[in-house]
């Protein structure tokens, strides 16, 4: 196999058995690769992601302040006000084989405050693996028009919160009363599944808060009672919550501790996300030069392209490290929001053909290899590695060459080193002007980088 940085351990892993070694060929392509232009916005985003996979219950992340806390170096003391969002991914996995207690993930929310304090809940989405949401193998490209195309729940969420899709299981607003707490959801996770949440939210005041996990409670009701149906598991109570916040320690077992982000090495541990990113949207223009309003389409036959999730040590040879800046984090933690989980990538490319023929353009998401500095260009595989770096579904607007707006949702599934299929193709006649939309939240299971690329096919002769 060829030699490639250390990458990222799939946010959502599963088991696969070992593929049939086959023999990958690297493909250069020679093409230009432009920084993405724009940046993210400075909502903070509440970012629960480590441990990935928990099996031992406590806090997974605690904005709280420290003070009267059993363990204060658990608790980062930043409160949110306005507009943020919570990001929430997690497996619960058995110690052992007889254990059977399903593990509870719950947020709990503080108002330090004299007075009563609304939290919006302006869209929230959460799935769990089974039955949700199970992995399942799909090919490479498939339409998705009503949203059923999906596998895992990091591909389901994020095609929901695409849709502004908001779950009636959550309510539209909490109001906490003074120098109190309530919980903004208490959902559980079968062992050996996963859970993917996505929130926007908004308060009207400071509030803190923490994400938690802890097993079922045993249920009385069962007890000795062979004929009741019903779990003989509960899910934990505010009060026990509130309890765990303040004794509990970190939970366990800690991912491996990043690398630090000045040493330059071949074997990068990136670290998983415990803390307050800033960064939910990167919305943007794609266009030549500072201060452009066009983008004019490649030369036939020539590509370039534009990375999307870039992480430091594997920029494309843009330098552009796209990974949101860490406001709160634990120490052992990762550095950056690297994979921008969640992220909203909303990308306009206002497309112009000043070439005296008709062109026929096309717009893919590919996933070249890993690599800091581009050399000769990007680099492939054929066929493509077998792990999974992208998993999740794409929007496209765009008008047609009949003039008709399309609105398009593809969902893809792509390998390292994948090239990928066209996600639209445009024929532009000489002076055609067409702005397409590209639009997708960044998919949780997914291995930046990836890279937009526009192509004008070469003419034949």
């Amino acid at each position: 196999m060829l030699p490639f940085l250390q990458i990222f351990t799939l946010a959502q892993a599963i088991p696969v058995p070992p593929p049939t070694p086959i023999e990958l060929k690297e493909v250069v392509q020679p093409q230009e690769v432009r920084a993405l232009p724009g940046q993210l916005d400075r909502v903070p985003v509440f970012n629960s992601n480590s441990p990935e996979v928990v099996q031992r219950e406590g806090i997974l992340l605690s904005t709280f302040p420290p003070d009267n806390k059993a363990v204060p170096e658990a608790h980062l003391n930043l409160p949110l006000n306005g507009r943020f969002d919570l990001f929430a991914h997690h497996i619960a996995r058995a110690r052992t084989p007889r254990d059977t207690q399903p593990m509870y993930l719950g947020v709990i929310v503080y108002n330090p405050s004299a007075k009563p304090i609304k939290v919006d809940i302006l869209q929230a989405v959460s799935y769990v693996t089974n039955p949700d949401a199970p992995f399942i193998d799909l090919p490479s490209y498939v339409e998705n028009p009503s949203g059923t195309v999906y596998a895992g729940p990091g591909s389901r969420l994020m095609n929901d919160v695409l849709r502004g899709i908001h779950q009636s299981n959550f309510p539209s607003q909490i109001v906490i009363p003074p120098k109190q707490s309530e919980m903004l959801f208490n959902l559980p996770i079968a062992l050996g599944n996963a859970r993917s949440t996505l929130m926007r939210l908004r308060s009207n005041g400071p509030v803190y808060m923490a994400s938690l996990a802890m097993y079922g409670r045993p249920n009385p009701e069962t007890k000795g009672d062979r004929t009741n149906r019903s779990s003989p598991y509960r899910a934990p109570i505010r009060e026990e919550w509130q309890r765990l916040l303040e004794n509990g320690n970190l939970a366990a077992p800690r991912d491996l501790a990043p690398t630090p982000l000045e040493q330059a090495d071949d074997d990068i541990i990136y670290g998983r996300v415990a803390g307050v990113a800033q960064g939910s949207e990167w919305r943007t223009e794609l266009v030549d030069g500072s201060g452009g309003k066009e983008l004019r389409i490649p030369e036939p036959g020539k590509a370039f392209s534009y990375p999307i999730s870039t992480v430091n040590m594997a920029t494309l040879g843009t330098s552009q490290v796209q990974s949101a800046p860490m406001l709160v984090r634990y120490p052992d933690t990762a550095y950056l929001a690297h994979g921008n989980y969640g992220v909203h990538y909303n990308l306009t490319l206002p497309l112009v053909n000043k070439t005296r023929r008709t062109q026929t353009v096309t717009l893919a998401i590919q996933t070249p290899l890993q690599q800091e500095n581009r050399d000769q260009g990007l680099r492939f595989l054929e066929p493509p590695d077998q792990p999974v770096f992208f998993r999740g579904t794409v929007q496209v607007t765009y008008k047609n060459d009949r003039g008709v707006s399309q609105t398009r949702y593809v969902h893809l599934v792509q390998r390292r080193g994948q090239q990928g299929e066209p996600l639209v193709r445009l024929n532009m006649p000489p002076g055609d002007r067409r702005s397409v939309e590209v639009d997708f939240l960044y998919p949780p299971d997914s291995t930046p980088p990836q890279v937009l690329t526009v192509r004008t096919l070469e003419r034949s002769p």
